[in-house]
């Protein structure tokens, strides 16, 4: 149940070292990691003073989520990496998640960034269909277990695989989805997380199954990548289940 409506979230760009501590804090409320696995406070600290983002979504004074991003260089290009977001359990489905996405690229623009990215697990159905769906990320990078063994009990034990979100700030296709009038785009392969797979990860008895998923669908969305699809899309069910959506890739400045 969310404790607060949206409208009752108030964002802000977080400075001090009260704040940044809050981010530490919050992050074990929202993924139960051990202490070699938290962001530590100086990291908040670095990633505010040499130009990165750390937001934060508020309650009242209360800090209920926050997003933290660093500069980054690639291929020539600089951008934003977006490292962190956390939203604490009772504010979730409430939009806030995608209100700090927001905020994160309403400051990148004014800075005069064209990109931003981060990484997810291809098996979180709510994420993937929020950077895809409903923010206008693109998919072309895969990169199995990218961080090493993870002390989340979310995780499950499982490989921390991540896919890279390519979000292109200035997109005539971000900026439709955005308005909600994105443009259905050619699908030639479509892969699929059925929502059984939180129970999978959970349960001792099932989690062979989550691996073998996991496996599966490493195997298919990296065999698409090297053939110059990309994902393009992301759709859920009346069940529940994920599936990405796969097509040909243009140049990032041509979608």
């Amino acid at each position: 149940m969310n404790t607060a409506s949206e409208t009752a979230i108030h964002l802000q760009s977080l400075t001090s070292l009260e704040h940044f501590e809050r981010c530490v804090v919050l992050q074990l409320e929202v993924w139960g990691y051990s202490d070699g696995d938290v962001i530590p406070r100086r990291v908040f600290v670095v990633a505010q003073r040499i130009g990165g983002q750390v937001l934060g979504a508020f309650d009242g004074d209360t800090l209920v989520g926050f997003a933290m991003s660093l500069p980054g260089y690639r291929e020539g290009k600089s951008y934003l990496h977006s490292h962190m977001l956390a939203v604490l359990p009772q504010y979730r489905n409430s939009g806030i998640g995608r209100r700090l996405k927001l905020a994160q690229r309403d400051d990148a623009l004014a800075r005069g960034f064209d990109l931003m990215e981060w990484t997810f697990d291809p098996l979180e159905i709510r994420n993937s269909h929020l950077n895809i769906h409903r923010l206008g990320a693109i998919v072309r990078r895969y990169q199995p277990d990218f961080y090493g063994p993870s002390s989340s009990p979310l995780q499950g034990g499982l490989p921390t695989d991540r896919l890279y979100a390519e979000w292109w700030l200035r997109s005539t296709h971000v900026a439709d989805v955005l308005r909600g009038e994105a443009q259905p785009r050619q699908t030639l392969e479509r892969i699929t997380v059925p929502h059984t797979i939180y129970q999978w990860k959970q349960d001792a008895q099932q989690r062979s199954l989550a691996r073998a998923l996991q496996s599966d669908n490493r195997m298919a969305l990296e065999s698409a990548f090297q053939r110059g699809l990309a994902v393009v899309g992301y759709e859920r069910d009346a069940q529940g289940n994920g599936s990405f959506l796969l097509g040909p890739w243009k140049n990032p400045s041509e979608i």
